[in-house]
């Protein structure tokens, strides 16, 4: 099993090229873990202060249950992944199974923060991009998926967004073997990094046979 983490900051485009990856890569060898998906469950709180939660803070993910699963499904096993909603800051009664695959991609903007999570990656890449290009996305992405107003999208960005990343996210760089520029329009970086997980698979099935 090849385990790769995809970092960067918010609106960089990890999505982007996490699904131009899959693109590439034949059908159920892939598996996708989002950290969104491991933000703690705030159901327990009034709904006034789950909308104040700082999603850009470390202390916001359920680290410790990301590595248990990722380390259950390196073992063979398969996982019930928590599913997280941004309108009403709560996890599901239901989840979604993920099964071993020969891939498994981690995404989100703070993987890399986290010494535990680290270890268990065998690839780590930081997708960077421009802040005004990332303002821009999570402007879109807030309005249109998380029904937030512009004046609050701004607000929350120059409050939590921006300093979270420059304490938080950027530094994380330096763990990163790979550097992807220009997030999901650097369609070179996207090819190589596809190519080394063909490579890899290919290794996988000969040493199967």
């Amino acid at each position: 099993m090849l385990v790769i983490g995809i970092a960067g900051g918010t609106g960089s485009g990890k999505s982007t090229v996490v699904r131009k990856i899959m693109e590439k890569l034949p059908g159920g060898e892939v598996a996708v873990m989002p950290q969104d998906s491991y933000y703690r469950d705030s159901s327990h709180m009034p709904i006034e202060e789950r909308l104040e939660i700082n999603f850009d803070h470390p202390d916001s993910i359920e680290f410790d249950l990301l590595a248990r699963h990722l380390k259950e499904l390196k073992e063979g096993k398969s996982i019930e992944q928590p599913i997280y909603s941004y309108l009403t800051c709560t996890r599901s009664e239901e989840t979604i199974t993920v099964k071993p695959c020969h891939v498994i991609i981690v995404e989100g903007i703070l993987i890399l923060s986290d010494p535990k999570l680290r270890k268990l990656l065998d690839l780590k890449v930081f997708v960077d991009a421009d802040a005004d290009d990332r303002l821009i996305r999570v402007i879109n992405r807030d309005i249109i998926e998380r029904g937030r107003s512009v004046n609050k999208v701004m607000e929350r960005y120059e409050c939590t967004v921006k300093p979270m990343h420059l304490q938080f996210i950027e530094p994380t760089k330096r763990f990163a073997d790979i550097i992807i520029p220009q997030g999901g329009n650097n369609h070179i970086a996207i090819d190589i990094l596809s190519k080394y997980i063909e490579i890899a698979l290919r290794k996988k099935d000969k040493a199967d046979i």
